[in-house]
């Protein structure tokens, strides 16, 4: 039987519940170095209420996406900011047209602001993709 630790189990959970719902964030970029999608760290991925959509975040150091059921439902411009645990923000403003987007399941993306971190190297940003599952494009916002 595998052992797991706290962070691991916390992970592994939330991954399970939710299933279906992704969200991703795709590439910290400017002068923070790598792009690569990295799968979430338990910080990353909480438990969210049913409907809600919730990301996935490349290179993350604690940042948290989350779209609720309400939002997406209202299909209204949102400002989001992405701080959770990273202890900086970044704010992600999404256009009326990408939320409405996401909630009808196709993929969309939009960068965050740009914030400095310096005891993560730096100025960085975060490119955040809804619905990567979808196998087609994003589009950019």
């Amino acid at each position: 039987m595998r052992k797991l630790n706290r962070r691991q189990f916390t992970q592994e959970a939330s991954l399970a519940f939710l299933a279906g719902v992704t969200v991703s964030v795709s590439a910290c970029g400017g002068g923070g170095g790598g792009g690569d999608y990295q799968s979430p760290t338990a910080s990353s991925t909480p438990p969210t209420a049913s409907g809600s959509k919730t990301g996935q975040i490349a290179s993350n150091h604690g940042h948290l996406a989350v779209i609720t059921a309400a939002e997406l439902q209202a299909g209204g411009a949102l400002r989001l900011d992405i701080a959770y645990t990273a202890g900086h923000s970044h704010i992600v403003d999404l256009p009326a047209q990408a939320v409405q987007q996401i909630r009808d399941g196709k993929p969309a993306q939009k960068e965050s602001t740009l914030t400095d971190a310096p005891s993560l190297g730096g100025p960085h940003t975060h490119m955040v993709t809804f619905n990567a599952e979808v196998p087609e494009e994003p589009t950019r916002y």
